[in-house]
């Protein structure tokens, strides 16, 4: 359904960074970035030609958002969390089960630097 997303970035620098750090144990890669005529830069990860989720540069704080991220095993989540501690995030849920979305839902949730809450969720069993 969704063909791709974006969030904004106040501190543009310390957010592709950060996006970097935490999209590497699930695969992702910075995919394009570039200014737009006006000079807001921008980026976008994802796998391999497909660069779905953006990070545009703005100069006032949005509203935060929560976005989630496929992962491809449980490993992946605990790495996501990890990498996204040691790139300055706030932990908001430490990798583990979520019983109340269904039985297999593995997830771990972050805050980024712009206060938006990521999650790396797997949903098959270990």
């Amino acid at each position: 359904m969704i063909d791709h997303l974006s969030i904004y970035a106040t501190d543009y620098e310390t957010t592709r960074g950060f996006y970097r750090r935490v999209f590497a144990p699930l695969g992702h890669r910075l995919q394009m970035e570039f200014a737009d005529p006006g000079d807001q830069r921008m980026c976008a990860f994802g796998p391999q030609g497909n660069p779905a989720f953006w990070v545009i540069e703005v100069t006032a704080a949005a509203p935060p958002r929560h976005v989630a991220f496929c992962a491809q095993s449980r490993e992946q989540v605990r790495a996501f969390h990890q990498a996204g501690l040691d790139a300055g995030a706030s932990d908001n849920g430490a990798p583990g089960l979520r019983p109340m979305y269904h039985e297999h839902y593995y997830a771990a949730f972050l805050i980024d630097p712009d206060g938006n809450n990521i999650e790396a969720v797997y949903h098959r069993p270990e």
